[in-house]
C-alpha cells in the first residue's frame, strides 16, 4: 500500500529509498487505485534484489506521483500500445483507462522468450486485442515489436514504453502521432539535480519532470 493521492495519470513513477542505498530507485507504476499502487519490476541489481527480499508488512520511503504520464485525453478511437519487457507495466494502467473510455485498444507486447511473459492475460481480460512477440520464437509471433506493429489492425494513435533502442525503432515505424515513455538514470526524481536532462526539438527537458512521456513530434534521437 502507498500514497496514491498524487498519481493522476498512467505512466507516472515512484522513487523508492532503500536502506543502505545512496540513490532512490525509480520504478514505473503499473496500476493504482485509491489505496494501493502496483509495481512490477525485474531484479537486475542489488537494489531491486533488496526489494524482492522484502516481506509483507514492510515499509519503504517513497516519492510518488512523479513525472508527467500518458494523456488519455487525445481523441483517438483505435490506439495502439507497444511495450517491450519492463516497459510493459505502465501500459497496463493506460489500457485499463483507455478501455474504460470505450476505446478499441490493441497491444503489441514483446519479450525475449516465453518464460519471461507477464501481464498478457491481464491485458486480454480488459478486452484488449493482444499480439505477443518473442525474439526467440518460443511463443506468439517470432520477431520484434516492430514486426507486430506491421501486423496490427490500422491504428489512429500510438503509446509506447521500453528500452531506448526499441523506442527508436518504433518511432521509425510509427505511422501516426504518439507518446513515448523514456527510461533514464536519475538522481532526485523531481527536477533538482538535472541528471536526467535530454535534448528535444523545443530545448532541454528533464525526463523526471517534463517526462518520462514525450510526444513524437518533439523527440530528437
Amino acid at each position: 500500500e502507498g500514497d496514491t493521492q498524487y498519481l493522476t495519470a498512467p505512466g507516472q513513477f515512484v522513487n523508492i529509498e532503500l536502506p543502505g542505498r545512496f540513490l532512490r530507485r525509480p520504478i514505473s507504476v503499473c496500476d493504482y487505485d485509491g489505496h494501493t499502487i502496483t509495481l512490477i519490476y525485474k531484479v537486475i541489481g542489488e537494489g531491486t534484489a533488496q526489494m524482492a527480499g522484502m516481506t509483507a508488512g514492510g515499509e519503504l520511503d517513497m516519492l510518488t506521483g512523479l513525472g508527467n504520464g500518458f494523456s488519455t485525453a487525445v481523441k483517438t478511437e483505435r490506439p495502439l500500445l507497444v511495450g517491450g519487457g519492463v516497459g510493459i507495466p505502465p501500459l497496463y494502467g493506460l489500457a485499463k483507462r483507455l478501455t474504460a473510455q470505450g476505446r478499441r485498444v490493441t497491444a503489441v507486447l514483446g519479450f525475449n522468450r516465453a518464460q519471461e511473459e507477464f501481464l498478457v492475460e491481464d491485458f486480454r481480460a480488459l478486452g484488449v486485442n493482444v499480439l505477443v512477440l518473442t525474439a526467440d520464437g518460443s511463443d506468439g509471433i517470432p520477431g520484434l515489436v516492430t514486426d507486430g506493429m506491421a501486423l496490427a489492425e490500422p491504428y489512429t494513435y500510438l503509446y509506447t514504453c521500453g528500452p531506448e533502442p526499441m523506442l527508436h525503432a518504433v518511432y521509425d515505424r510509427c505511422a501516426t502521432s504518439g507518446q513515448f515513455s523514456f527510461e533514464e538514470r536519475m538522481g532526485c526524481g523531481f527536477g533538482a539535480c538535472m541528471g536526467c536532462s535530454c535534448r528535444t526539438k523545443y530545448g532541454s527537458k528533464r525526463i523526471c519532470t517534463d517526462g518520462p512521456v514525450l510526444v513524437k513530434e518533439e523527440i530528437v534521437w
